[in-house]
């Protein structure tokens, strides 16, 4: 008989984790099509200041929201990381366990489990794993993973690979 397998590892919720969750797991689109609803308010704002009698603070506003909607996709990871530090759970400590059963997190206001039958797809990056289940998607760090926990991790994306060919 094998033995189950447990591992378990505690992190902290900082500005480095958060970075890198978010630079391995978001595709970060710089594209004109990105920019469209900026551009749409921006020129709104700029017609209603020159070709309108709409009050003036009305038309700068539109204008202005414009200008704030295309600084917010131009700095989009540095935005969502500082709500995440704003956020209660930032400077928390995590428990990360990978067993038998799936993975679970638990932290002081968290308690998440998600069984490895109810994950839809594994993704390696660089530097971790995007997991897809059912909830949405959590990103495991390799720094959170020890040799055999990236090895089940690997062999349950192998499986994921078999089941989703087997299906085509």
């Amino acid at each position: 008989m094998t033995k189950p397998f447990s591992y378990s590892h505690t992190f902290i919720l900082d500005k480095a984790h958060f970075n890198e969750c978010y630079s391995q797991s978001v595709v970060n689109d710089q594209s004109l099509k990105a920019y469209f609803k900026a551009i749409i308010l921006s020129v709104f704002g700029m017609l209603l200041v020159l070709l309108s009698d709409v009050n003036p603070y009305a038309a700068w506003f539109v204008f202005a929201l414009g200008i704030l909607e295309a600084v917010s996709i131009y700095y989009r990871q540095a935005w969502w990381v500082m709500r995440q530090l704003l956020g209660k759970s930032a400077k928390g400590e995590v428990t990360l366990i990978i067993d038998d059963k799936g993975i679970a997190t638990e932290s002081f206001y968290v308690k998440n489990m998600v069984l490895w039958d109810n994950i839809l797809g594994f993704k390696k990056t660089p530097l971790g794993w995007v997991v897809s289940h059912e909830m949405g998607n959590n990103y495991i760090s390799d720094s959170c993973l020890s040799a055999q926990a990236s090895e089940l991790f690997n062999e349950q994306l192998a499986s994921f690979n078999a089941k989703s060919t087997k299906q085509n």
